[in-house]
């Protein structure tokens, strides 16, 4: 059984889908989107993403720089937001996160209404991310004292350090998919405190290898390996943070 916390650190909570198309895609598929969601996500917005692409050639890697229209439909307290562009969905969920299983079935039902316009092939990927922020109310601190993940220092090198990031990505179901297991510091609105992200992005990294069918028993599978990896990289010190509820 999972843990639950009165004050939890998470700050957003994403799942993506990129698909692999049946035909090329055809930007009315956005209007007619959007007349299926819009009671809910009444406020439309447009925005331009820009993406970096590297692909072999022969003698070495090719950059690619582009860039990518997407629509934004925000619900009516803006927090939780349904992205769509070229063969993507994206739904968010911001501050204040609510439960798994109230995010769950949100993730499902506009998965759900963009198939039935869109009609994809299959996943070219799928991810499911949850962004955490962890404030601590002090100027300083020993990691270990509150992460299981953090940076390790050699002996002979000083072991006082300043900002750092961490990030390893860890195989699942046979290399099919991917943790993509962050730590970082980050700064604190609020004074005399230190803060830190732990983002945690449970990945499927080969095309095609996850049935449309099989979608909700892969994002209830990615759920659980995000909460194990979350509860795996934090010590009970820092859980006495979230104010655990039993």
């Amino acid at each position: 059984m999972s843990r639950k916390y009165s004050r939890p650190p998470i700050v957003e909570a994403l799942c993506e889908f990129q698909f692999i198309p049946r035909q090329p895609w055809d930007m009315t598929i956005v209007g007619l989107f959007y007349e299926k969601i819009k009671e809910e996500f009444p406020e439309k917005q447009q925005q331009t993403t820009f993406e970096i692409d590297f692909r072999k050639k022969e003698g070495g890697v090719e950059q690619k720089v582009g860039s990518s229209p997407r629509m934004q439909f925000l619900s009516k307290n803006k927090t939780i937001l349904v992205q769509t562009g070229p063969d993507l969905l994206v739904v968010n969920h911001l501050k204040p996160y609510p439960t798994w299983h109230k995010f769950y079935p949100i993730i499902l039902k506009n998965l759900k209404q963009y198939q039935e316009i869109a009609r994809p092939k299959s996943f070219k990927r799928i991810g499911l991310r949850y962004i955490n922020k962890i404030e601590i109310a002090e100027k300083s601190v020993e990691l270990a004292d509150y992460f299981n993940y953090y940076p390790f220092l050699p002996e002979k090198l000083p072991q006082t350090h300043e900002t750092f990031n961490v990030r390893v990505g860890i195989p699942f179901v046979e290399g099919r998919d991917r943790l993509l297991l962050t730590l970082a510091s980050t700064s604190s609105k609020k004074p005399d405190s230190i803060a830190f992200v732990l983002d945690l992005d449970y990945v499927m990294v080969s095309p095609e290898k996850v049935e449309i069918e099989k979608t909700e028993e892969w994002i209830e599978e990615a759920h659980t390996e995000i909460e194990k990896g979350f509860e795996a990289c934090i010590t009970e010190k820092c859980r006495d943070l979230f104010k655990e509820e039993k």
